[in-house]
């Protein structure tokens, strides 16, 4: 029963993203497994089938439901309570931002004291503010740490011009902050 098992619960599963879809899978079939189980220990036997089985399970598996664990509405990590709550987790490490969003990756920088970030914060956004609007954006974009194949992408721009902008751009900063521009062979 377990092969047909398996292919109910893909069937299921179809439309799951694939990052979610192998554990859910496994998930329902351990859910199916422990569901064939009680009906055999109430001698219900018969009434055990594959498709409804890997139905059951995986709306079971897709509703945060575990074998061998409880729901806790109380701890943020689980689903439950990510969905009961509306709460969402998200990794620190990972930054996704959007242009205009330079603000979180000043705070980002862990060498940083308050006063530089603070410092940055007013330098960066005036030197921003200095800028065309064309120019504004691309120093947005790469201030997010964009790759140039990304950015010209993103700016509808060749890399070769986004190369230019960085350089353009890092130009400006120096002459922005006082400091001598060196000229570049």
């Amino acid at each position: 029963m377990l092969p047909k098992i398996q292919k109910h619960v893909a069937w299921h599963l179809r439309r799951v993203r694939p990052d979610d879809r192998e554990d859910l899978g496994c998930e329902a079939v351990a859910i199916a497994f422990a569901m064939f189980l009680r009906l055999a220990q109430q001698g219900r036997i018969e009434l055990a089938y594959p498709s409804p089985l890997a139905a059951y399970a995986c709306r079971q598996a897709l509703a945060g439901r575990r074998v061998g664990g409880s729901m806790n509405i109380n701890d943020v990590m689980s689903e439950h309570c990510q969905r009961s709550k509306g709460v969402s987790v998200a990794q620190l490490d990972v930054l996704e931002t959007l242009p205009g969003q330079w603000h979180e990756l000043v705070v980002a920088d862990s060498r940083s004291t308050p006063a530089d970030i603070a410092a940055t914060r007013i330098d960066f956004g005036a030197w921003l503010a200095s800028l065309p609007q064309r120019s504004r954006q691309a120093a947005e974009v790469l201030a997010t740490g964009e790759t140039t194949g990304a950015a010209a992408s993103l700016l509808g721009v060749s890399a070769g011009r986004v190369s230019q902008l960085r350089r353009e751009l890092h130009s400006g900063w120096l002459t922005f902050q006082g400091e001598a521009v060196t000229a570049t062979p």
